[in-house]
């Protein structure tokens, strides 16, 4: 703040999603950034304010900024060879889902690189504190490859247990 003059928002998803019309106030007007970690794209929450912007009439710029996606070719892969990119989420005793498994098979039934972007829990809430409406956070969480790891060995011994082809 002190080096740019201005004050500084620290936008969280509930912002962005729940006040974007507030983001947006005064941008017609003024300059207003917004500054994000990764492709400024990779989120259909940042896409959806230059939806708003544009359908208020205000002019906006992109800044493209680095992303995992681009950083693939310091590995020496190639693009052109990942199919499609999977998330894999933290597991709770209720969900477990399972698709992102069926998508690194298929890629790798086609030969493809799969990138898997891991999940990242940072100002939720449990299911208790949002069910009772107490704004209380978890503290972060940030899956490592190996919860990434065990969570795709279990969907291949689920599937093993049903008899499924894994």
């Amino acid at each position: 703040e002190e080096y740019y003059g201005r004050e500084l928002i620290l936008a969280d998803r509930d912002m962005v999603e729940q006040e974007a019309n507030e983001i947006l106030k005064g941008a017609d007007v003024s300059d207003v950034a917004f500054l994000v970690v990764g492709d400024p794209f990779g989120a259909t929450t940042h896409s959806d304010l230059v939806l708003r912007a544009v359908n208020a009439g205000i002019k906006y710029r992109v800044i493209h900024n680095a992303s995992i996606l681009n950083a693939v070719g310091c590995c020496g892969l190639q693009l052109y060879n990942f199919g499609e990119t999977v998330s894999i989420v933290f597991w709770t005793d209720s969900w477990k889902p399972e698709s992102f498994y069926d998508k690194i098979k298929r890629n790798r039934d086609m030969g493809m690189h799969t990138l898997c972007l891991l999940d990242i829990k940072v100002k939720e809430q449990s299911m208790e504190n949002l069910m009772r409406g107490r704004k209380v956070y978890e503290p972060p969480r940030f899956m490592t490859v190996a919860r990434a790891a065990e969570q795709l060995l279990e969907v291949v011994q689920n599937r093993r247990e049903r008899a499924e082809n894994p």
